[in-house]
């Protein structure tokens, strides 16, 4: 019973997901790449389905152009409403992206030094055994612990975010700092405090000064539970039972700087694309931005500042990020060689394992397009 159930509702989305009609979908795509992205369409219908995923949105950004951007399904089961492309979803772990770029800013200002103790900037956090740095922070190399179970379920109403490093500011560090990457969202909460401390702006500030305004992200902003946020979905999760139902209230303010914005794929896409392709970052910076770095016994880091590094079977650069956070989550992935860019967004919890962004970029790249023109042939 329960595939066949299943089985309809693959069909009902592929039929919803079969016109490509931008009035009726809110689809934005170019005409170029039609049959591409149709292959993309089939393969985030059957996700989305099979996943029991309430809603989504997906970008493709090729050579610095916006070339397909769609919501997908619902962002309200309860009130009918179906997602847009103007749809916010909460995006986890992805927020940590924004934040580092944020620091690089003010490192270039000069309003933050990367290898200054994190006791220059906010000396009423705790001395450890060891230096610790902001570059620790940022790469995710500072020894902090990561969050329970509890305290990434925590509700947090109405804490601060500096009140919120009172989970771990007096806990012993795992390790040296610098010998190995533990990536925890705790880095980057402090990293947002000590942004806050040297600017005197707060993290809303900092996010709307150094993206939002700057880059023309339209949909991005810091969730907050306690108001109404224009084009907000519904957060969902699973049951016992595997059944889809609401998620529990969480407020996610006090975690701003590393789980707690609401975006969407198209700015995710559009913020990747500005980091790769203009001059918002020096080149400098940029060149760092997704270097890896030497750890213990100079083994080369697997992240660089938030950003997975990857090589597919092909041997192509990628750089990635996925997470997942009640409610919600994200995955992006750039390929730097092909200027080729695929974020997703979508309002279940789950785990970021599975996601299509790879099923996606495969029609977008040089071999696709070499095997449709054969097939053609």
């Amino acid at each position: 019973m329960k595939q066949k159930i299943q089985i309809v509702i693959l069909f009902s989305v592929l039929f919803g997901l079969s016109n490509c009609k931008k009035a009726e979908n809110d689809i934005l795509y170019n005409k170029k790449y039609v049959k591409e992205i149709k292959e993309a369409r089939k393969e985030l219908g059957f996700f989305l389905s099979s996943n029991f995923i309430p809603g989504a949105s997906v970008a493709v950004m090729k050579d610095g152009e916006l070339i397909y951007s769609e919501g997908l399904g619902w962002a309200s089961k309860d009130l009918a409403v179906k997602a847009n492309r103007k749809t916010k979803f909460r995006i986890g772990g992805g927020s940590e992206l924004f934040t580092n770029i944020i620091f690089q800013k003010l490192v270039e200002e000069g309003k933050l030094h990367p290898d200054s103790t994190i006791q220059h900037y906010y000396p009423e956090f705790p001395e450890k055994e060891y230096k610790l740095t902001l570059n620790n922070l940022a790469q995710q190399t500072s020894g902090i612990r990561q969050p329970s179970s509890s305290e990434r379920n925590s509700v947090d109403l109405n804490t601060s975010r500096e009140n919120g490093l009172n989970k771990f500011k007096n806990d012993a560090l795992l390790g040296k700092p610098g010998i190995y990457q533990n990536e925890s969202s705790f880095n980057y909460n402090l990293l947002g405090v000590i942004m806050e401390k040297a600017t005197n702006l707060n993290y809303y500030k900092l996010l709307e000064h150094y993206i939002t305004d700057t880059l023309k992200l339209s949909n991005t902003i810091i969730d907050n539970p306690l108001v109404t946020i224009e084009n907000r979905s519904n957060f969902f999760d699973q049951n016992y039972i595997a059944q889809v139902v609401n998620a529990t209230t969480i407020d996610l303010r006090s975690r701003a700087a590393s789980e707690g914005i609401l975006s969407n794929a198209e700015d995710m896409a559009k913020f990747a694309s500005a980091v790769l392709n203009s001059n918002y970052l020096s080149e400098s910076t940029k060149e760092k931005l997704w270097k890896s770095i030497p750890l213990f016994n100079d083994i080369p880091s697997q992240m660089s500042n938030g950003w997975m590094l990857l090589r597919d079977n092909s041997g192509r650069k990628i750089y990635g990020k996925t997470s997942s956070v009640i409610g919600g989550g994200s995955s992006i992935i750039v390929y730097p060689e092909e200027n080729l860019i695929i974020a997703y967004t979508c309002n279940l919890t789950g785990s970021m394992e599975k996601t299509p962004v790879f099923e996606v970029a495969m029609h977008f790249l040089p071999e696709a397009k070499e095997k449709a023109a054969t097939n053609e042939e």
